[in-house]
C-alpha cells in the first residue's frame, strides 16, 4: 500500500497543477481567425443575357425557396438521364483519385487526435534489467563488485500551454482536416461533373457517327441518281466520279468521329475505376439528356457558401493563420513538469520490498534568450504565409465568379446558336429536296445537288455540336454554382 501511495504522488501533482496551466494559458498567442468577407458583385456578368430566360439568371433574381428533398437532389438530376446517374454514383464509389483524397482526409483526421493528445500528461510505464561494472579508475579508493539492477515504475510529464502553442497546434490540424474535406467534395464534384461530360462527348460522337452514316446513304442515293443519268445519257462520267468522291469524303468523317467514340468511352471507364477492356460504357444518346427547366437562383454573394474549392481556401486561410500563432507562441517561455514513482532494486527478489521505493519530481522552464533572430524570422514567415493564403482565397473566389460568368454566357450563346443551326437544317433539307427534283427534271447539274447535300451535311452536323455543347455548358454552369453532391458523397 505505502509503495502505491508513494507512486501516485507525482501524478497527483501533475492534475492539482492542471488548474494552474489553464489560468497561465487563458490567452493564445498570435491572431484569432476570422473568416475573410466575401463582397460579391451585383452580377455575374455585365453582360445582357438576351437569349436565356430572366428567372434562369441567378444574378437577377434571389434563390427560390428549397422544396422538401431538394438539397438531397444531385446537381446532374435535372439532367434526368438514369444512366448517367448511375455511372456517375459508381465514379463516387470505386474512382481511386477520389479514394486518395479520402484517405488523405482520414490521414488529417488522426492528426488533429495526435495534435489533442498534447493537452494531456502523458504517462509511461518503465521496466529495466541490467548489470552494472564500474572501473577502479572511476570509483577511487572505493571498491564497489559488480552488481545486478531491477526497475519497475511509472512517469507522468506534462507541459503546460502557457503561451498557446498546443491550442494554436490543434486549431491548425483542424483546419487542415477541414480543407481536405473539402477537398473531398471538390473531387468529388469535379469527378461528377467530369463524368457527365464524357457521356456528353459519347452521345455527341455517336450522334456525329449516325449523321455521317446519313449522308453517306444520302450520298449512295445521289449516286445512284447520277448513275441511272449516266446510263440513260443525260449525265456524264465526271458527274458519275463528283458523285462518287462526295461519297468517299463523306466516308471519310467517320474515322475521327469513331476515335471520338472511344477516346470518351475510354476515358469513362477510367473515371468509374475499370479498366477500358472490362468495362462497357453506356451507349449515351442526346436525346435523353433533358435542359434543366430553370437554373439554380443563386446569389454572388452566396456562392461562397457553396463552391468547395473557395471553402477549402477559407480552411487554408485558417490554417496559416494559426501557424502565425505557433510561431509567436514559441517565443514565450515554455513551462514543464515530470514526475516518476516505482521500484528500484539490486535484487530481483527484493523488488518489491518497501524499501524499494523511489520516485522523483523534476520541473523546467526553458526561454529563449539569442537564436540571432531565427523565432522572429519563423514568426514573419508565418505572416507572409498567411498573407499569401488570403491572396490565394480572393484569387479563388474572382475565378469562381468568372467561371459562372464565362457559364452564363457560353448558354446564352447557345441558344442562339442552337436557333441558327436549327434554321440552318431546315432550309438546307428542304434546298436539297427541291435541288433533287430539279436534277431529276434535267433542270440543275450535279454539282448543284452536291453542293446542296454539303450544305445539308454541314448544318446537320452542326446542329448536333450545338446541341451538345448546350449540355456541356450546362454541366459546366451547374459546377460553377457549386453543385450538390448526394449524401455520403
Amino acid at each position: 500500500m505505502s509503495c502505491s501511495s508513494r507512486a501516485g504522488k507525482p501524478a497527483r501533482l501533475v492534475v492539482l497543477l492542471l488548474p494552474f496551466s489553464a489560468a497561465l494559458g487563458g490567452c493564445v498567442a498570435g491572431p484569432n481567425f476570422v473568416p475573410p468577407p466575401v463582397d460579391g458583385p451585383a452580377r455575374y456578368t455585365s453582360a445582357t443575357l438576351t437569349h436565356l430566360a430572366s428567372d434562369s439568371q441567378p444574378e437577377l433574381a434571389a434563390a427560390p425557396a428549397a422544396t422538401p428533398g431538394a438539397l438531397e437532389a444531385p446537381w446532374w438530376a435535372s439532367l434526368n438521364s438514369p444512366r448517367l446517374d448511375a455511372a456517375i454514383r459508381e465514379a463516387l464509389a470505386r474512382n481511386h483519385d477520389l479514394a486518395a483524397a479520402r484517405a488523405t482526409l482520414g490521414q488529417a483526421q488522426e492528426l488533429v487526435a495526435v495534435a489533442d493528445a498534447a493537452r494531456y500528461p502523458l504517462v509511461d510505464l518503465d521496466a529495466s534489467a541490467g548489470r552494472q561494472k564500474y572501473g577502479a579508475a572511476f570509483l577511487g579508493p572505493e571498491r564497489l563488485p559488480p552488481f545486478s539492477f531491477y526497475s519497475i515504475g511509472a512517469s507522468v510529464s506534462y507541459a503546460f500551454d502557457v503561451s498557446g502553442v498546443v491550442r494554436r497546434t490543434i486549431e491548425q490540424q483542424r483546419a487542415n482536416a477541414e480543407h481536405e474535406q473539402h477537398e473531398v467534395e471538390a473531387a468529388a464534384l469535379s469527378l461528377s461533373g467530369n463524368v457527365a461530360l464524357q457521356a456528353l462527348a459519347i452521345a455527341s460522337a455517336r450522334a456525329q457517327i449516325q449523321s455521317a452514316e446519313s449522308l453517306i446513304a444520302d450520298d449512295q442515293t445521289d449516286l445512284q441518281l447520277v448513275e441511272d443519268a449516266f446510263q440513260s445519257g443525260s449525265a456524264s462520267r465526271v458527274d458519275v466520279l463528283n458523285a462518287q468522291s462526295q461519297r468517299a469524303n463523306d466516308e471519310a468523317l467517320l474515322p475521327p468521329f469513331r476515335r471520338e467514340l472511344s477516346n470518351a468511352q475510354h476515358a469513362l471507364a477510367v473515371l468509374v475505376g475499370r479498366a477500358p477492356g472490362d468495362w462497357s460504357a453506356p451507349e449515351f444518346d442526346l436525346d435523353e439528356f433533358a435542359m434543366p427547366t430553370q437554373l439554380p437562383g443563386i446569389l454572388p454573394s452566396e456562392l461562397a457558401h457553396r463552391r468547395p474549392d473557395i471553402m477549402a481556401a477559407e480552411a487554408q486561410l485558417h490554417a496559416a493563420t494559426a501557424a502565425v500563432g505557433i510561431a509567436a507562441g514559441n517565443l514565450y517561455p515554455q513551462i514543464s513538469l515530470a514526475g516518476s514513482a516505482g521500484l528500484q532494486a539490486t535484487a530481483l527478489h527484493e523488488l518489491f520490498d518497501a524499501s524499494s521505493n523511489a520516485g522523483g519530481l523534476t520541473g523546467s522552464l526553458t526561454a529563449p534568450l539569442f537564436d540571432h533572430g531565427a523565432l522572429r524570422s519563423r514568426e514573419r514567415a508565418a505572416v507572409e504565409a498567411m498573407h499569401a493564403s488570403l491572396a490565394s482565397f480572393e484569387q479563388v473566389v474572382l475565378r469562381s465568379f468568372a467561371q459562372v460568368a464565362d457559364a452564363l454566357e457560353a448558354l446564352d450563346h447557345d441558344a442562339e446558336l442552337l436557333q441558327t443551326e436549327q434554321s440552318a437544317v431546315a432550309i438546307s433539307s428542304e434546298n436539297l429536296a427541291l435541288t433533287r427534283e430539279s436534277y431529276s427534271a434535267g433542270n440543275t447539274g450535279v454539282l448543284q445537288v452536291l453542293e446542296a447535300q454539303r450544305q445539308s451535311q454541314q448544318a446537320r452536323l452542326g446542329l448536333v455540336r450545338a446541341q451538345s455543347q448546350r449540355y456541356q455548358d450546362t454541366v459546366q454552369l451547374l459546377l460553377a454554382l457549386g453543385g450538390r453532391l448526394p449524401s455520403g458523397s
